[in-house]
């Protein structure tokens, strides 16, 4: 589904986009002018969040791919060359977690899905990007992951999510490092309890480090959107290397 009011300027990729911070984030970067394509496994989810774009006025492209799938994922990149000519953002968004389980009794299939959906399909997306930013004209563009504050602080028995959190954050530097040559910049954003159906355990009651299990405030959906949006409102020669926003309550400094 797309709309069909005139070509915009920019163009951006959100991964994960039919529900949560995915939804938030793409509705909000269509306000500000961006030809927004949602990717993700579900077209209905996808062709939901296009339709209200679009009667919002703004511009959108729902196409399924599976970002764990290197196939799927080149189809998808190809399909933004060939329709769009260019990419200026890529949202690194889609993400998964596993049940909390002790790191000893974390089955391997668990720990294998959670590393498939958040570092390597940050990868094969990120390596997509690439490729088109680099070729075309006018050069370069801009690539935010979405890291989370697991990406340097972990909870209780969340080795696979933390694991792949923390490799984000080292994939997020290298490509801040290698994109300097093709202008193109790399930030991390991380973020502590939205409100979205990953983030509800928190407020049903999270594990603590001593054991304990404690409600904790949740951070509406729409301000890591507004986050997002303003990372991506920079000039290609500024760049937000690491930004963290986060429910003010919630017991994240200071925790263990």
């Amino acid at each position: 589904m797309t709309s069909t009011t005139s070509k915009q300027k920019k163009i951006a990729l959100v991964t994960g986009a039919g529900t949560g911070i995915g939804r938030a984030v793409s509705m909000a970067l269509a306000t500000d002018g961006y030809l927004t394509v949602l990717a993700g496994r579900r077209q209905a989810a996808l062709d939901a969040v296009a339709a209200a774009i679009i009667a919002g006025g703004g511009q959108a492209q729902a196409l399924v791919a599976d970002v764990t799938n290197p196939d799927s994922t080149a189809t998808l990149f190809d399909r933004i060359r060939g329709q769009f000519g260019r990419l200026d953002l890529l949202f690194n968004n889609a993400g998964a977690s596993a049940p909390a389980t002790p790191l000893e009794d974390l089955p391997v299939e668990a720990w294998k899905s959670v590393i498939d959906v958040n570092l390597t399909g940050v990868f094969l997306c990120t390596q997509g990007a690439f490729r088109l930013m680099k070729s075309q004209l006018p050069r370069g563009g801009r690539i935010v992951n979405n890291g989370s504050l697991a990406a340097t602080t972990p909870r209780p028995d969340s080795a696979a999510y933390t694991a792949s959190k923390h490799a984000v954050l080292g994939l997020t530097k290298a490509t801040a490092l290698e994109g300097r040559r093709y202008d193109i910049a790399c930030g991390q954003i991380d973020i502590g309890n939205a409100e979205t159906s990953m983030g509800s355990h928190a407020a049903r009651g999270a594990l603590q480090a001593d054991g304990s299990t404690r409600v904790e405030p949740m951070l509406a959906v729409e301000h890591v959107a507004n986050a997002v949006k303003y990372m991506a409102s920079l000039p290609l020669d500024a760049n937000v290397l690491s930004l963290t926003v986060m429910a003010t309550n919630m017991p994240f400094v200071g925790r263990g």
